[in-house]
This record gives structure tokens, C-alpha cells and sequence, in this order.
């Protein structure tokens, strides 16, 4: 079976992900900046955008697991407020973990990747397409994944193959929710940790071979459907 990296893996879409490519019998290693206990997981803190630490975490991959077959670069969080407030420090912050990140993980973990021919799948957001105020640092680090993963698709080409999710509304913090929030959705209901998970584990899969540079936009239709103020 493969071994899989998933960052920001403590909590979310992150251990989603993580328990289910754990359920399917895979290798699965955590990092975040969080330490927690998920059974049968290997859970190592981390923060991804320090140079350092993302190289110690690839070697210590190396020295344990000996092999890297996908990374799942899903590490982010949002500073949602207005542009006058926002520092750079702030700014910087977003970017380095939501973005910088990837490039980072890619470029220490490059030689276990190329000799597994393995597979790296990036967690964007519908919000590299649209927005909400207040939410520049997140936006400009979510279009610049996208932008990024198609890159490395381009330069990593045939031996590993790079691809994107965009996530719409995923109810990761399992909230209570109400009618409208997902008759408004095309399919009829909020998204779920686990359609992302599902989805993760398919482009991680050979199934997925001819896929790479690719964004799957997974949000229930909702950036397809025209909405007016009533």
C-alpha cells in the first residue's frame, strides 16, 4: 500500500482525508501544527511554511516510511478582514501556510515522489474564483494554488502528477445547519468532509491517471448558479 502526507491533517477536511485513506489501508502521516491522536496515524508537528521544518519533516518520511507515494497539500486558514487592518505580517502569514507551503513540501519531497511516480493533490477553494469582503489574503492564496498546481503539473510531468480541489461550502466543523443553507445548493444539500475525502483518495488512485493540472470544483453546483438579490 502507498504512503500519503496530508498537511493541516489534525482536524477538518484534513483528517478527513487522512482516515479515509487510513480506512482503505494506506500509510498515512499527518503534519500540522497541532499534535493529535488518530489511530493508526502518524501525527508530526509542523508548520509548512518554515523551510526548515518541512525539510526535516521529508527526512524523517525518508528514515521512517522510506517512500512517499502522495502529498496532500491542504494546510490553510483564513484572516478575513478589511484590507485597511490587515498587516503584512498577517498577509504574509496566510500566504506562507495556504501557499508557499506547497512549494516547499513539492521541492523537499521531490526525489521520494519521482521514484514512487507519485501524485500530489492540492486543497484550494471556490474562492479562487469568487468572494466575499474582507477576504484578500485568502483569495490571492487560493488563486495562487491554483495557479501553482497547474505549473507544477507542467514541470513535474509524467512522473508525478499534480491536480487541484476547490472546495465549496464543506460543513468540516460539523455545525448545525438549516434548510436553506442547503436547498440552496443545486444538489440539495451543504458539502460533507467525506465528498472531499472520497474525492482526494480518486486522484490520488491510478484511476485517476490521465488527470493532472486539473481543478475539480467541488460545491455542489453552487459557482454554476446565477443568484440575484431578490
Amino acid at each position: 500500500m502507498a504512503v500519503y502526507l496530508i498537511t493541516g491533517g489534525a482536524r477538518g477536511i484534513g483528517a478527513g482525508i487522512a482516515q479515509h485513506l487510513k480506512s482503505a489501508g494506506h500509510t498515512v502521516i499527518i503534519a500540522d501544527r497541532e499534535k493529535v491522536q488518530l489511530p493508526g496515524i502518524r501525527s508530526i508537528m509542523c508548520d509548512v511554511s518554515d523551510e526548515a521544518q518541512v525539510a526535516s519533516l521529508m527526512t524523517g518520511i525518508e528514515a521512517v516510511e522510506g517512500r512517499l507515494d502522495g502529498l496532500v497539500c491542504n494546510a490553510g486558514y483564513m484572516v478575513r478582514k478589511p484590507i485597511e487592518s490587515l498587516t503584512l505580517d498577517e498577509w504574509n502569514g496566510v500566504l506562507g501556510t495556504n501557499l508557499t507551503s506547497t512549494f516547499l513540501l513539492v521541492r523537499a519531497g521531490l526525489a521520494m515522489l519521482r521514484a514512487a511516480r507519485g501524485v500530489v493533490v492540492t486543497i484550494a477553494s471556490t474562492r479562487a474564483h469568487q468572494s466575499e469582503p474582507d477576504t484578500e489574503s485568502y483569495a490571492a492564496s487560493k488563486g495562487g494554488l491554483l495557479a501553482l498546481t497547474h505549473a507544477l503539473a507542467i514541470s513535474l510531468g509524467p512522473d508525478i502528477r499534480v491536480n487541484c480541489i476547490s472546495p465549496g461550502w464543506i460543513n468540516s466543523k460539523a455545525e448545525a445547519l438549516r434548510h436553506q443553507d442547503h436547498v440552496q445548493h443545486p444538489v440539495g444539500r451543504v458539502g460533507m468532509v467525506e465528498d472531499i475525502a472520497e474525492l482526494t483518495g480518486y486522484l490520488l488512485s491510478g484511476k485517476a491517471g490521465f488527470l493532472t493540472g486539473s481543478e475539480i470544483i467541488a460545491d455542489g453546483g453552487m459557482t454554476r448558479k446565477m443568484i440575484y438579490e431578490a
